[in-house]
């Protein structure tokens, strides 16, 4: 493993962002080594770190990147511990070792539908950054008149309490009586920014799924509470659309020796 920044190491094993991380070396947080770190000091494979009570060996970044896809169901919270014991979505999902789940971004409580975990972090951020525009497209049910005059007010812009916003598209999905259901695309994780579109126009969200993150789609066959790996194919094409690299025969290597020592260890 060639060398690289502390911060970058740690942000790309899942463990914060690389500003959050250099805020904790200048506050004199995390340790390499032994000793306090200071920023800008480079690591390698092998190193141990310990910061905010973890002890962690630096990992060389040809390790495997995985992204899970998790059907959220309404009534988990996003964050990983809730001071009112609420279920969280980091239950459900599979161990992983010297890394951690990092969500790409998060859906209230009463929003269900696809959430993105993956054990990269700088895939994680480039995801979320409001700079790549990336798209999130929900299926939402709407309960009140809804005119071709409020459609084309909401893909216009409205004005929110923290700026304006607009939806990148919206089609009609169906529906009978009082409640509607729409298909709607934006490029920004504000605060409940869905729910508050709709009540600009003085319509109320009866539900909401996000069905869409980027090029990944929500799979009809996923059951609540569940996850599953995406395909390698998959993982390439989701870091080339933010501009990252998979080093795709390092992961094949690594896969492929983890299948001999786990057909080595059945032998026995």
């Amino acid at each position: 493993m060639s060398e690289e920044r502390l911060q970058k190491a740690l942000a790309r094993m899942g463990f914060g962002s690389r500003r959050e991380i250099e805020g904790w070396i200048e506050q004199g947080r995390v340790k390499l080594n032994g000793k306090v770190a200071e920023l800008g000091v480079k690591v390698k494979d092998g190193d141990r770190t310990e910061f905010n009570g973890k002890r962690i060996v630096i990992r060389a970044a040809k390790a495997e990147v995985r992204v899970l896809v998790y059907n959220k169901p309404v009534g988990q919270v996003c964050s990983r511990k809730d001071e009112k014991g609420r279920p969280s979505v980091f239950d459900n999902l599979p161990k992983i070792t010297n890394a951690r789940w990092v969500s790409v971004g998060r859906l209230d409580i009463n929003t269900s539908g696809l959430i993105l975990f993956t054990n990269n972090g700088e895939l994680a951020n480039r995801l979320m950054h409001p700079s790549n525009e990336v798209e999130r497209e929900y299926a939402v049910r709407v309960r009140g008149e809804v005119t071709a005059e409020k459609l084309r007010q909401l893909k216009k812009g409205v004005s929110l309490e923290d700026g304006p916003a607009h939806f990148d598209n919206i089609e009609d999905a169906g529906g009978d009586g009082a409640n509607h259901w729409y298909h709607v695309v934006l490029r920004e994780g504000r605060n409940r920014e869905v729910r508050r579109l709709w009540e600009a126009i003085d319509t109320q969200v009866s539900r909401l799924i996000r069905i869409r993150y980027a090029n990944v789609h929500l799979p009809r066959d996923l059951r609540q509470a569940k996850a599953v790996d995406l395909e390698l194919k998959d993982v390439k094409q989701i870091m080339q659309s933010v501009g990252l690299k998979l080093d795709e025969k390092s992961i094949i290597k690594e896969r492929s020796q983890k299948q001999k020592r786990k057909q080595f260890k059945s032998r026995g």
